[in-house]
């Protein structure tokens, strides 16, 4: 599989919820606009950063209709914590399978230690691509801005 152009269908993908059960993504924001945020893992400064951009942006992101959900490698403790420390109330999955989660979406693996690279996509309601931010390092990433900026923008011309 590629990258995920614009209109293309986001696959369906399921991870492991924070506290059990799974997490389907596209179920999750079906009929929403949704952001998809695959995150390095704990240890990176800038993939906390943007969930907590993500997480201060929830009362406007609320307000515009648009639903956020995030994943990484990280195993459940590591994850939970995550949550609990920045008071994420998205939902969080854990313990990716890096390689099958970039299968399907063309995400970028890092190989030492193996981690998904930060990786956005922007669904609209239909579960359809309309942007994908692929990066292959540590910074270049979806803001919640440019986000908010994008849908309202959207709302505003498709009636």
């Amino acid at each position: 599989m590629g990258l995920l152009n614009t209109g293309a269908a986001f696959p369906a993908l399921t991870v492991n919820a924070v506290g059990g059960g799974i997490l389907d993504i596209r179920e999750e924001l079906a009929g929403s606009f949704g952001v998809v945020l695959f995150y390095r893992g704990s240890w990176c400064p800038y993939c906390i950063a943007q969930l907590r951009a993500f997480q201060r942006a929830g009362d406007r992101f609320a307000q515009v209709g648009i639903k956020v959900v995030a994943l990484s490698v990280d195993d459940e403790a590591t994850t939970k914590e995550v949550v609990e420390k920045h008071k994420l109330t998205f939902p969080v999955g854990h313990s990716a399978d890096a390689r099958a989660v970039a299968d399907a979406t063309g995400a970028f693996v890092n190989d030492e230690p193996v981690h998904l690279q930060s990786t956005g996509f922007v669904l609209a309601p239909d579960g359809t691509v309309i942007t994908a931010v692929y990066s292959s390092g540590a910074i270049g990433r979806l803001v919640p801005e440019d986000v908010l900026g994008l849908v309202s923008y959207l709302k505003e011309h498709m009636g």
